[in-house]
């Protein structure tokens, strides 16, 4: 598994080392142990609380700036997709940003999945959308393709862009409020 650096800023080094010679295990701890007792000291509830919380660095190159922009264009203001990008790498950030929007953590059917890619895009092609995130291993599904999940993974700095770009507009337009057409 790839190590990510994840920045640990100590505001008061004493007490930090206080913290930590009190919570260290009598036996020597194994790997995940060491990282919650760090995590504890610093004053986090574990490890996986402390980087929830550690922002990702947003070290997106040149070129993957150009790329975003390229792919944003894709997107309607409320952040739909309306037409499919031709280029592979915008391609993948198209997926990127819609993989962002699919449940974590649950088995969808097909009906589902499909519900949810429709309610993203406005080309008429969710069945390419589906496609492309197995393709680009953004999901998987069973053999029968019955049921799909979602793969959990860390976005690329570019896809980041993407989404954090995106989201902006999804949330635009779910503080709107709803008009009733009668």
């Amino acid at each position: 598994m790839p190590r990510t650096p994840l920045p640990l800023v100590i505001e008061d080094a004493s007490r930090f080392a206080d913290a930590l010679r009190q919570n260290w295990p009598e036996t020597s701890p194994g790997h995940l142990q060491a990282m919650n007792v760090v995590a504890r000291a610093a004053g986090y509830r574990s490890w996986q609380v402390l980087k929830a919380t550690t922002p990702a660095p947003m070290d997106a190159s040149d070129d993957d700036l150009r790329r975003v922009q390229l792919a944003l264009r894709v997107f309607d203001s409320a952040g739909l997709i309306i037409r499919w990008p031709k280029g592979y790498l915008i391609q993948r950030l198209c997926i990127a940003a819609i993989w962002s929007r699919v449940p974590s953590n649950r088995d969808l059917t097909e009906r589902e999945i499909n519900a949810q890619l429709k309610s993203c895009e406005t080309f008429g092609d969710h069945v390419l959308l589906r496609r492309s995130l197995i393709d680009h291993r953004f999901m998987k599904r069973t053999t029968d393709g019955s049921i799909y999940r979602r793969i959990e993974r860390s976005p690329t700095p570019a896809e980041r862009v993407m989404i954090r770009s995106l989201s902006e507009r999804w949330a635009a337009l779910e503080t709107r409020p709803a008009t009733n057409a009668t």
